[in-house]
């Protein structure tokens, strides 16, 4: 099997439940070795299925993910 130059990385949610706390959802995703050589974060919205929405009252929104480490 050959090297990858790839690594495994967490995304963290940055949803809110109705109490005002972090949901803890998360998602693993690769990250390029030439991507890692930049210094940049990785941020992208993706959907958080604990997250509360204001608007609708109801549980489930897309909201912004950050990059961080695995534990």
């Amino acid at each position: 099997m050959a090297k990858t130059g790839s690594e495994l990385v967490r995304m963290n949610s940055t949803g809110k439940t109705k109490a005002g706390e972090k949901t803890g959802f998360f998602y693993t995703t690769r990250i390029g070795k030439a991507f890692k050589q930049l210094g940049k974060k990785l941020r992208f919205k993706r959907f958080d299925p604990r997250a509360f929405n204001e608007q609708t009252g109801k549980l489930g929104m897309h909201v912004w993910f950050e990059q961080g480490k695995i534990k």
